[in-house]
């Protein structure tokens, strides 16, 4: 008989991987409450998993988003009626 293993149900696989829509999700808490450990939690991640995810990918948007989020947040709290800082944008190949 020929067994193949069953794969995990979806929301045990999705929560052990950072999935594109998670981490642009990830980007979206960072931005609004400027804490990692809030930010990875919110996506059912740990902030340790998101640290790791982020030396994983030094130097792309992610990473960049990720600067800029947290820049973002500060701006905002030290001055809540500044102008808005552009987002960061991916280059042209």
């Amino acid at each position: 008989m020929d067994q193949h293993p069953t794969p995990p149900p979806p929301a045990m696989a999705s929560r052990a991987h950072w999935t594109p829509a998670k981490q642009r999700r990830f980007l979206v808490a960072l931005l609004e409450t400027g804490t990692v450990a809030a930010a990875a939690r919110s996506v059912g991640m740990s902030p340790t998993s998101a640290h790791r995810l982020r030396r994983r990918l030094a130097g792309t948007m992610f990473d960049q988003s990720w600067d800029w989020a947290l820049a973002h947040y500060a701006q905002s709290m030290a001055d809540p009626f500044a102008p808005d800082p552009p987002p960061p944008v991916a280059p042209l190949r």
